[in-house]
C-alpha cells in the first residue's frame, strides 16, 4: 500500500498512463486494425472516405467512452455500496442492483418499446431501487442490523430472481429478444454517441456528489453514536449515497447491459494500493475501473476473431475467482 504522498501521485501517475494505453488500445485494435498514425489522422484530419477513419469515428469511439462510462461509474458504485453496507462483497452486480435495473430495462423495452439509453435509463433507475430496498430488507438480521452473509445471499437471490424475470418475459416476446439479448449478456458495442450525450449531465453529477462526500465517507466505518457526535447526519448521508449508487448503476445498466464484478474488483484493487481515504479510493477506482472495462473489451473482441465475446463474460472470468477469495476471508471472519 502506498502511503506518502510522493508515492500516492506516482502510483496515480502510473494508473493514469495505463488508461490512456487501454484507452488508445480500444480504438486501434479490433477486425480492422488501425494504425496509430491513422488514429491521430482521424482526430486532426478526419476523411470520410477512408474505411478506417469511418470505423473509428462511427463505431470505436462511441464503444470507447461508453467502456469508459461504464467502468468508472460501477467501479465507483462499488466502493459506495461495500463503505455504506461495510461489506467487502458488496457491489451492484452481486447485491443485485444490476440485474433489477437489467429487468426494468426489458421490460420497459419489451412492453413499452424504449429504445434509446435515456429513455431506458429511467427504467433502469426505478430497477436498481427496487432492487436495493428487496436487498436492504432481507439482509436484516433480528437485532444486529444488516448481516454481510445475509446480504450476499440476499443479492444471489434477487439477481437470479430478475434475471429469470427477464428471461421469460423475453421468451413471451421472441421478436425483440435479438435486440435487447446484448443487456443480459453485457456489452460496450453498438452504442452511438448521440444516444450516451443525454445521460452524461445526470451521471456527471452523481460523479460530484460521490467525490463531495469522499470526507464523510471516511467516517463511515464508525459506530454511528460516533458519527453523530462529530455533527453529521448519517442517516442523510446514507441515503445521499444510496442514491448516488442507483444512478450510477441505473446509467451504467442502461448503457451497457448486466456487466458484473467491475464494482467487486475494482475497489479492492485501489483500495489495497491507495489505502481506505475516499479522497484518493473514489478517484483511482474511477480511473482503474474505466481501464479494466476498456482493456476487457479490448481482449473481448480479440479472442476469437471476426465474432466477440462479450465483457459481460470476460470481467465475470476476472471477478469470480476473486469473489470466491473474498466469501472465503468473510467466512473465516465471521
Amino acid at each position: 500500500m502506498l502511503t506518502s504522498l510522493l508515492a500516492r501521485t506516482s502510483g496515480a501517475l502510473l494508473c493514469l498512463t495505463f488508461f490512456v494505453v487501454a484507452m488508445a488500445s480500444s480504438l486501434v485494435f479490433g477486425n480492422i486494425p488501425v494504425s496509430l498514425d491513422m488514429l491521430i489522422a482521424s482526430c486532426l484530419d478526419y476523411d470520410p472516405g477512408s474505411l478506417e477513419h469511418l470505423v473509428i469515428r462511427t463505431e470505436r469511439f462511441s464503444r470507447t467512452v461508453t467502456a469508459l462510462i461504464v467502468g468508472a461509474g460501477l467501479a465507483i458504485a462499488g466502493v459506495l455500496m461495500q463503505t455504506l453496507t461495510r461489506n467487502p462483497l458488496a457491489s451492484p452486480g452481486i447485491l443485485g442492483v444490476n440485474a433489477g435495473a437489467m429487468f426494468f430495462v426489458v421490460v420497459g423495452a419489451t412492453l413499452f418499446s424504449l429504445t434509446s439509453p435515456s429513455e431506458l435509463v429511467w427504467a433502469a433507475f426505478t430497477g436498481a431501487a427496487t432492487a436495493a430496498f428487496l436487498v436492504y430488507f432481507l439482509g436484516q438480521e433480528a437485532g444486529r442490523g444488516i448481516s454481510p452473509v445475509r446480504t450476499v445471499l440476499a443479492g444471489v437471490a434477487v439477481t437470479a430472481l430478475f434475471v429469470s424475470f427477464a428471461q421469460g418475459l423475453l421468451i413471451l416476446n421472441q421478436n425483440r429478444f435479438e435486440s435487447i439479448l446484448f443487456w443480459l449478456a453485457g456489452s460496450v458495442s453498438g452504442r452511438e454517441l448521440a444516444t450516451i450525450v443525454p445521460l452524461l449531465p445526470g451521471f456527471g453529477l452523481a460523479l460530484l456528489v460521490a467525490l463531495l462526500l469522499s470526507r464523510q465517507l471516511n467516517l463511515l466505518g464508525l459506530d454511528d453514536e460516533v458519527i453523530r457526535g462529530l455533527g453529521l447526519r448519517v442517516g442523510q448521508i446514507r441515503l445521499l449515497v444510496g442514491l448516488t449508487v442507483i444512478v450510477l448503476a441505473g446509467t451504467s445498466v442502461a448503457m451497457a447491459g448486466l456487466i458484473g464484478f467491475v464494482g467487486l474488483i475494482v475497489p479492492h484493487m485501489a483500495r489495497g494500493i491507495f489505502g481506505t481515504d475516499h479522497r484518493w479510493l473514489l478517484p483511482m477506482s474511477a480511473i482503474l475501473g474505466a481501464t479494466l472495462l476498456l482493456a476487457a473489451d479490448t481482449v473481448a473482441r480479440m479472442i476469437i476473431p471476426p465474432q466477440e465475446v462479450p465483457v459481460g463474460v470476460m470481467t465475470a472470468l476476472l471477478g469470480t475467482p476473486l469473489f470466491l477469495y473474498l466469501a472465503r476471508q468473510v467466512r473465516q471472519l465471521s
